[in-house]
């Protein structure tokens, strides 16, 4: 049997209690540890010099993991102390999941699920829009744009689109009632046609276009296993659709078609439009979809035709793309969907609350300046600084006693600040969502997330030092980030920490705290010095 990998978790005193009790949980069979004190207060503002002159690694150590939002570069560190560095997860009670403690390494980067993204009133658009529709819908997970034509509308520069569509690099599908339309489609070179049935199939014969078979009505499977049976013996490739009909119209009856067709053809390709039921149930699209593709996994449907033309589907083609990307993995796994991300989770999170009510308690009481520090536990908002330590569910309620221990009846712009974040928290404590100070709350598929660097430090933002004193109050709150450092240790399992040890001498220069952010002295930024 191989020896345990010996991990090493860099950490600041704040967090090293919790990052204990989370490690010493690690099965020891396959994990050794040690914890890297650095010795500074807050672990998240430590800078890549911090941890170079302050952090010793134990010998024999294989792996270094940084805190989620340390900003040091892990390429630079892994360099200076000749081991492989990474950054780890933003809270320590998923560290085991992100060891692949949770019985998987989860892979969201295959799926096997095309998406064909339809433009519904193409017919009344110019060129010019529909290639930067098409364009925008392929940049958020489409495979092949759908050109929809509408009943009684001309589509005279249809074979237009269908160039310029072509010419960027893109699939397209030509979706009409008009025989004619599918006919100036695929002459023009679109790539599928839908839908065809057993009285129009003589088209599929006249073109390379891959086609879309449907029944001639919904409840008619009789026609579409006749359609089925001419594509098979001519050898030519096609898709298959038993029509996925709205809730009261044939919901249920539908489901049971495509079964039936899977079971009776249990090799061809299939597809589902989705659109009947996100477009038509006002109900949050992302759980719908989930479900809908949860299907195309289990029947092997490896399409899906969607529209997004309601404003609660907005975001339904990166819905989809996150749901194909899930249920691939879970089904490859032979397992339940559970477990792989948050993108499927809009409104709820898993594990919301990352510390209890004691442990934030115990944060609190070592809290020694004004800045305001706000968490978020089962039992609501925890609002603290050195001077307070309240607990509520209201965000407007927690302003008497801010104004009384604090400067937020002066400092119009910090009050601002913290309404913006009080409110936030209130949002995530009434969702069960997790709530990160500064950080916008996660949305998953449902909004795009912020792109940033997680090697810099965020910006100063503009509210908690602004107005008239605004360089006084700057001045008073200046907080370098080893400011109250203790001298660094390494320790491991059962090893006494010296959270006594007498404080070193802060470097010279450093920052500032603002609005809960580290901001490095712009020169010393510039030469990457702490």
């Amino acid at each position: 049997m191989s020896a345990p990998e010996h991990l090493v978790f860099i950490t600041g005193r704040m967090a090293k209690a919790r990052l204990e009790k989370v490690a010493a949980t690690l099965p020891p069979e396959r994990y050794a540890w040690s914890i890297a004190d650095a010795g500074v207060k807050v672990a998240a503002l430590m800078t890549e010099e911090i941890i170079r002159r302050r952090v010793t690694i134990p010998d024999g150590a294989s792996r270094i993991i940084l805190p989620g939002r340390c900003r040091a570069n892990p390429e630079a560190l892994a360099a200076h102390f000749g081991l492989p560095v990474e950054r780890g997860p933003d809270e320590i009670v998923d560290l085991p999941a992100y060891l692949g403690l949770a019985g998987r390494t989860v892979d969201l980067s295959r799926h096997d699920l095309r998406i064909f993204s339809e433009i519904v009133d193409a017919s009344k658009m110019t060129p010019e829009q529909i290639l930067a529709k098409g364009l925008d819908l392929a940049r958020r997970g489409a495979d092949v744009i759908d050109l929809g034509g509408l009943p009684d509308t001309d589509f005279p520069h249809l074979e237009a689109c269908v160039r310029l569509l072509k010419g960027a690099g893109l699939k397209v599908s030509v979706d009409s009632f008009s025989l004619d339309e599918l006919t100036r489609g695929a002459r023009a070179g679109a790539d599928y046609l839908l839908s065809l049935n057993e009285q129009t199939l003589d088209l599929a014969f006249e073109t390379d276009a891959v086609p879309v078979l449907v029944p001639v009505r919904p409840d008619d499977l009789a026609s579409l296993d006749r359609a089925i049976e001419r594509m098979e013996k001519a050898g030519r490739p096609y898709m298959a659709d038993p029509i996925l009909e709205p809730i009261h119209f044939g919901f249920v009856e539908s489901i049971a078609r495509y079964h039936e067709t899977r079971r009776r053809w249990p090799g061809i390709e299939m597809m589902m439009g989705t659109g009947n039921l996100t477009e038509l149930t006002e109900a949050d699209s992302l759980g719908v979809t989930a479900l809908l593709v949860g299907m195309c996994s289990e029947l092997a449907i490896r399409n899906v035709l969607i529209v997004q033309v309601s404003n609660h589907t907005r975001r339904t083609v990166e819905e989809h793309d996150a749901a194909r990307r899930v249920m691939f993995a879970a089904r490859a796994d032979s397992a339940l969907p559970k477990g792989y991300g948050r993108a499927l989770l809009a409104l709820h999170d898993k594990r919301p609350y990352v510390q209890t009510p004691d442990e934030i308690a115990v944060q609190a009481a070592e809290v020694k300046d004004p800045n305001y520090r706000i968490a978020v536990a089962e039992d609501g908002i925890h609002v603290f600084n050195r001077d307070i330590h309240a607990i509520g569910t209201d965000a407007m309620a927690f302003f008497p006693d801010l104004q009384r221990t604090g400067t937020v009846g002066s400092d119009g712009a910090h009050a601002f600040y913290l309404g913006g974040e009080l409110t936030k928290a209130e949002t995530a404590w009434r969702l069960g969502k997790r709530y990160v100070q500064d950080e916008a709350l996660a949305w998953g598929a449902a909004a795009d997330a912020a792109v940033e660097d997680t090697t810099a430090f965020k910006k100063a933002g503009h509210t908690k030092h602004s107005g008239p004193a605004g360089a006084e109050i700057a001045a008073r709150d200046a907080t370098p980030p080893e400011a109250g450092a203790v001298a660094p240790e390494t320790t491991g399992p059962g090893e006494a920490g010296a959270g006594d040890a007498v404080s070193e001498t802060p470097p010279e220069g450093g920052g500032r705290i603002v609005c809960g952010k580290f901001v490095p002295d712009a020169t010393r930024a510039a030469t990457g010095k702490a």
